[in-house]
């Protein structure tokens, strides 16, 4: 951990993830939060949960926030340091609090729930341009941000708006839109996700936000016409699958082999800049994989895990087919535990999934405990 100031020459890591993190409060049994009287302490935070999933898989990650000089900021370093993150570039910040929130468990037929926030005035809301450390931020194959902390605050967003523009030796940038309406204070925040999309290298995005955000109802097509300037482009499509558009004019984004890694999980011995290869094989312009059948038991976090297995698979030079297959995996994993985080399923187990032919695939089923060692899924189920 550091105070404010820059640290000296970072190492160069595969991701560096930057957004906040909160601690969250768990109901120990169904009901309303006016009900429930007890809950069990977890972390969430879109870019830290990409963060531990990338570190669990063995892949090389930081991790840049603020956090209060508080017990819950010491849960949050300690915890996603713990799945293996560089957490050394997290400031804290002896003013303000530590973000935190609580929600309820969800009914599964109705997706309901509550969930109640406590995060204005968080340490996390105080990033800025001149507060985070910029070498620590950069000193990465790639950058991964989400529209969440733009809306944090005005600093929060000059900050992303900084990392996200044009720039000598930038980073690859990923940018998950997640739109949060209930975060923006007026109606620009449909507008600045665009704006802050438009100049991000690989975007994630769901159909059903892109119609909420920006009243697109077109389809992953249309959304893509909105966003022509993404190398890469993945539109989430909830179960029925995911889309990804690759841009001939950005094959940089497409394929993130840097030359000279030792092994996927290290990070390349290479200056800062080094030019990162295209892959060996062209990609198509638009790739759909349907989502797998899922036993579900919560939602929260599978839209990060499923950044994360793209990322994962796209730092390994995967076919972009193998990378959304990947990151509906990685979803699965996710969405078949009740917390936000969840261990990625083994290389080896993911990889054989992911070959599977394209019936077997369509008729796979996955459900609590599948990515547990000696725990095969059903690979083939009965129509």
């Amino acid at each position: 951990m550091t105070a404010d100031g820059p640290r000296n020459a970072p190492d160069v890591v595969d991701v560096v993830a930057l957004g906040e993190s909160m601690v969250t409060f768990l109901p120990t049994r169904p009901g309303r939060l006016a009900d429930v009287p007890s809950f069990e302490r977890g972390i969430g935070g879109a870019e830290s949960n990409v963060a531990c999933a990338l570190a669990a898989a063995g892949h090389a990650v930081r991790w840049v926030s603020r956090v209060g000089a508080d017990g819950f900021g010491d849960h949050l370093v300690e915890t996603i340091g713990g799945f293996g993150v560089d957490v050394s570039s997290v400031a804290r910040d002896p003013s303000r609090p530590t973000g935190v929130y609580f929600r309820t468990a969800g009914d599964r037929s109705t997706d309901a729930h509550e969930v109640a926030y406590y995060r204005a005035g968080s340490a996390a809301s105080a990033m800025t341009a001149d507060a985070v450390d910029q070498a620590a931020v950069r000193a990465a194959r790639v950058l991964h941000l989400s529209g969440i902390t733009a809306a944090l605050s005005p600093g929060c967003l000059e900050l992303v708006r900084a990392l996200t523009a044009p720039a000598p030796g930038r980073p690859l940038v990923s940018f998950d839109v997640n739109h949060r309406a209930g975060l923006w204070p007026d109606a620009d925040g449909p507008r600045v996700l665009l704006e802050l999309a438009r100049g991000a290298d690989i975007v994630f995005v769901g159909e059903d936000e892109a119609e909420e955000a920006w009243g697109i109802t077109g389809g992953p097509a249309e959304i893509r016409s909105a966003l022509p300037e993404p190398g890469v482009l993945v539109v989430k499509q909830a179960a029925k699958g995911a889309t990804a558009f690759v841009s001939a004019a950005g094959p940089e984004a497409a394929g993130i082999r840097a030359a000279g890694a030792a092994r996927v999980g290290a990070a390349a011995p290479r200056r800062r800049g080094q030019a990162i290869t295209p892959p060996a094989q062209p990609q198509p312009a638009d790739t759909f994989v349907p989502a797998l059948a899922v036993d579900v038991l919560a939602t929260t976090g599978a839209g990060d895990a499923f950044a994360a297995g793209f990322l994962s698979a796209t730092l390994r030079g995967l076919p972009v087919k193998t990378r959304l297959r990947h990151g509906h995996l990685w979803a699965a994993a996710a969405l078949t535990v009740p917390g936000d985080l969840a261990p990625p399923p083994a290389r080896a187990h993911a990889d054989h999934l992911a070959a599977l032919d394209d019936g077997t695939w369509e008729r796979l089923r996955l459900g609590p405990g599948w990515t547990q060692a000696g725990k095969a899924p059903e690979e083939v189920r009965t129509p």
